[in-house]
């Protein structure tokens, strides 16, 4: 696969540390965020505008926007669950604005009190307000292979919701495996429906590793075509609302797995180690990344 790259989108200044139990101060955010730019990362989620009495972890993310380094190329995204806070995230200067639509409605209520239909209906909402700011929107399909509280989502929910977003505008589509439930095969099966139901999107996936299958779904997605996968440096993550949740695909893995297959990522491994080793640090515990632990391929990564 020589000559093929991957776009790596961080999340760990999100997503990574939204569910953490350690709530970190806002100067080691930008520490993290400093720290994943020198290891080559352009594309990072690193705030979120959603209600601070919720997701206490993100009550610092206009703070964090207003300090952020602004070089050329860097592209910071801000997540937002309604017109209020995708508001928020444009006067906070984010580039892009990311709203999180549902797949189901045992997760949408417990997680944004709506079901699929309202979130579709809000993103239409949304749009304009984001378009008029000038900047681009995507929207990502939360729980989009499974829900912890309704279990197995249809196939047709999430490619209908994939052309509402397209209708609305979003220029990419993410579907997140919120619960880690997916399988290989079944990536496959959706990243397909996606694409016929939004061919003008481009298409981003989402893993989470509990139940251990994060790489072979990477694997499986790249495999499909895809050339955006979202990662947290660390394995960090969570989200609060979906029981037994753990972290999100590790970036270094992800990487490591990738480069030894001859795609480019514009990463290096050895500073998004050393970043895996400096999160033990600050965090106060373990991170789930194997190769903070194992280290790359022998004589070429710490």
């Amino acid at each position: 696969m020589t000559g093929r790259r991957v776009e790596i989108v961080e999340v760990g200044p999100r997503d990574g540390l939204q569910n953490d139990p350690t709530l970190m101060p806002t100067d080691v955010k930008l520490e993290f965020v400093d720290r994943l730019i020198a290891a080559g990362v352009r594309r990072m989620e690193a705030a979120s505008f959603v209600n601070p009495k919720l997701v206490p972890a993100m009550a610092d993310s206009a703070d964090v926007m207003a300090k952020v380094p602004r070089d050329k190329g860097l592209t910071y995204i801000g997540l937002a669950l309604n017109d209020k806070g995708a508001r928020r995230a444009i006067e906070a200067g984010c580039d892009e604005v990311n709203f999180v639509m549902v797949a189901s409605a045992g997760f949408g209520l417990a997680n944004q009190k709506a079901t699929p239909d309202d979130t579709a209906d809000q993103l239409d909402r949304i749009a304009p307000i984001v378009h008029d700011a000038g900047k681009p929107l995507s929207a990502t399909i939360s729980v989009a292979f499974g829900d912890p509280f309704d279990g197995e989502v249809p196939v047709e929910t999430v490619a209908e919701l994939a052309r509402r977003a397209a209708a609305a505008g979003a220029v990419e589509i993410a579907l997140g495996d919120t619960i880690g439930v997916a399988d290989p095969w079944d990536v496959r099966r959706r990243a397909d429906a996606v694409r016929a139901a939004a061919p003008g999107a481009r298409l981003r996936l989402h893993f989470h590793n509990t139940r251990n299958t994060a790489l072979a779904n990477v694997h499986a997605a790249v495999e499909a075509g895809v050339d955006v996968i979202d990662a947290s440096c660390g394995g960090i993550g969570g989200c609060p609302f979906a029981p037994k949740a753990t972290g999100n695909v590790a970036t270094e893995d992800v990487v490591y797995m990738l480069e030894r297959a001859g795609i480019d990522t514009g990463l290096d491994l050895g500073e998004l180690i050393a970043t895996a080793k400096w999160l033990e640090k600050v965090l106060g515990h373990e991170v789930a990344s194997m190769l903070s632990k194992a280290g790359g391929f022998p004589g070429k990564a710490a």
